[in-house]
């Protein structure tokens, strides 16, 4: 689940960082209201899940609270790589001697926690590594032992920042660390993180990413969730606990396994198609999940054809059969399905569904031959 700045701020605040006072605004007034109880100076920013926000716009200084009326008349509405500014962050204007980066996320190639800081924030992180990647401090964390004060420190001196903010720096990154860890994050971020004329050290945006398998430990994630960006089709699967992912193209895809999932997707592009979405299914393939998954890909107008592949493990050849049945008879489908069944008990499945196979469902042998057949009936209803 990827946060909105004033989300991530908050988030980073309950763990005691130090963050700039802010509200949330949705209009033009509660934006000038939310000035005018701040006080101003203060900054009008775009709420978006994407990066580029400065240079589209979207984030502005207001010395006045014409000024704030005046911005956030201006930014809300506007489009930021595709995103629509539904929401402002009013925040209390921030005077910057210096900035500086830092992040937390995991190098799974050294299964440890990676940590990076550079001297040179407020731009972007790809393009230090490109232009000057000796300016990244990085540390590698083992998690068992996590990051002591030695090692943040060691890090710091490391990255060249300003000796007046080394012990603050310190313990702001130990306490990013636990936010890391303990609110089972994929990803922290601080760019820029900054030294004020009166040498404070100071977070001054916020980007995280939080495991979304990790809710049923969080229970307040729940408002997070709530403000995910989704289109009507990906609304409606998550209503219906599917883990799904729209895509622009015909060939509508249902696999049990993110890893599948993914696979098929890859080979129906390798074929010649274009994927209409991402849809795992999980491990379970009982009539009433796929008849979730079926329903929702049958009610995308762009799909022309379903490829559904399944490699039975733990869920079984002939309980995969018998939820494709039962989900065919909940659900009235108009795009053809084109079925490859493999893994346990497959032999005992495709004889089940032998004496249903005809026009609209249709089996192949593997996936490749499924995905090939699949992309050619929808080229075809195209």
């Amino acid at each position: 689940m990827d946060l909105f700045e004033y989300q991530g701020k908050q988030f980073f605040k309950s763990y005691d960082m130090p963050v700039s006072d802010g509200e949330v605004a949705f209009s033009v007034d509660e934006a000038v209201a939310a000035a005018q109880r701040l006080g101003t100076p203060v900054m009008v920013k775009a709420q978006v899940h994407t990066g580029g926000r400065g240079k589209a716009g979207g984030v502005k200084f207001a010395a006045t609270v014409d000024d704030v009326r005046t911005h956030a008349g201006n930014i809300l509405g506007l489009d930021i790589n595709g995103h629509i500014v539904r929401r402002l962050w009013i925040e209390q204007a921030s005077d910057i001697s210096e900035e500086y980066y830092a992040s937390f996320t995991l190098d799974r190639s050294a299964k440890k926690h990676l940590g990076m800081l550079s001297a040179e924030g407020g731009v972007e992180i790809e393009t230090v590594a490109a232009e000057n990647p000796d300016a990244i401090s990085k540390v590698l964390v083992d998690p068992a032992e996590g990051l002591t004060a030695q090692a943040a420190r060691a890090w710091v001196e490391g990255a060249n920042l300003n000796p007046v903010a080394t012990d603050q720096a310190v313990e702001i990154l130990q306490k990013l660390y636990t936010a890391y860890t303990e609110g089972d994050a994929d990803l922290v971020e601080i760019n820029p993180l900054i030294l004020t004329p009166d040498n404070r050290v100071h977070v001054l945006d916020a980007k995280v990413t939080l495991d979304a398998n990790a809710v049923f430990r969080h229970p307040d994630y729940a408002q997070y969730d709530e403000t995910q960006p989704r289109d009507e089709r990906e609304e409606a699967a998550h209503a219906k606990g599917l883990q799904y992912v729209g895509l622009a193209g015909s060939v509508g895809v249902i696999a049990n396994g993110a890893g599948l999932a993914m696979s098929t997707v890859d080979v129906v592009n390798q074929v010649g198609g274009r994927p209409a979405n991402f849809l795992d299914i999980g491990g379970g393939a009982n009539a009433q999940v796929m008849a979730n998954a079926l329903e929702v890909i049958n009610n995308d107008p762009d799909v022309r054809a379903i490829f559904i592949n399944i490699f039975g493990g733990i869920t079984r050849g002939e309980e995969v059969a018998n939820g494709i049945i039962g989900a065919l008879e909940a659900v009235e489908i108009e795009a053809p399905i084109v079925l490859r069944l493999d893994g346990t008990n497959a032999a005992e499945g495709r004889e089940i569904l032998a004496p249903y196979l005809n026009q609209k469902l249709m089996m192949e042998p593997t996936m490749l031959d499924a995905a090939r057949r699949a992309v050619a009936l929808a080229a075809a209803a195209s």
